[in-house]
């Protein structure tokens, strides 16, 4: 079995990982959400539009994990061997039907564990990129329900004050990312082994 790729009909893999966030194999996509969920790799992206305004998507209903939850611009599964930064873009487009630029690394270590209502949980090491988009969103119904352009000192204000309900990988991102994150250089970090 092998990664899914534009244009193939191939079952969605992703890179299970130590501790360490070494590779341990691969698993399918559609296996790895439960209660027992292994450790994998993943990322989020901050999608901004050339005026600074923060692109926020609200997860579709037939999602397995948080449906109906409004969270950040994007998030998704590097395929085995895939740079992160190339599956940032990948799921752009896919997704939200955009084309991403600059492209940046802001939290390169980004970890964490989240649990459901219903015991399904979350389990990655996720790094965190910023990317910019002049591209109209057209977003894919499976993947997003709804989005909004919002100002990102609005948002992070009302993430952090607890006013604004959000996924909670988002809530964790959002008290680490700085004040602007369009003006901070990209990160100096280790990323997780199975993604250098």
């Amino acid at each position: 079995m092998t990664a899914a790729a534009p244009g193939r009909e191939t079952e969605e893999l992703v890179v299970l990982l130590d501790d360490e966030g070494r590779a341990t194999g691969t698993a399918a996509k559609r296996t790895v959400h439960h209660r027992a969920t292994p450790l994998h790799l993943a990322f989020s992206c901050y999608v901004f539009d050339e005026r600074g305004s923060l692109l926020v998507t609200r997860r579709a209903l037939g999602k397995p994990t948080w449906p109906g939850v409004w969270t950040n611009s994007v998030c998704g599964h590097p395929f085995p061997g895939e740079p992160l930064a190339d599956a940032v873009r990948r799921r752009g487009l896919d997704e939200l039907g955009v084309h991403l630029g600059d492209v940046r690394l802001v939290l390169p270590t980004f970890r964490y564990r989240a649990e459901m209502p219903d015991g399904v949980v979350e389990n990655e090491m996720c790094p965190v990129f910023t990317a910019v988009t002049a591209s109209p969103v057209r977003a894919a119904p499976a993947e997003v329900d709804d989005f909004a352009w919002v100002d990102w000192a609005d948002f992070r204000r009302s993430v952090l004050d607890g006013g604004r309900a959000v996924s909670p990988w988002c809530v964790e991102q959002v008290r680490l990312l700085p004040s602007d994150p369009l003006a901070e250089p990209p990160a100096v970090g280790v990323l997780p082994h199975a993604a250098r």
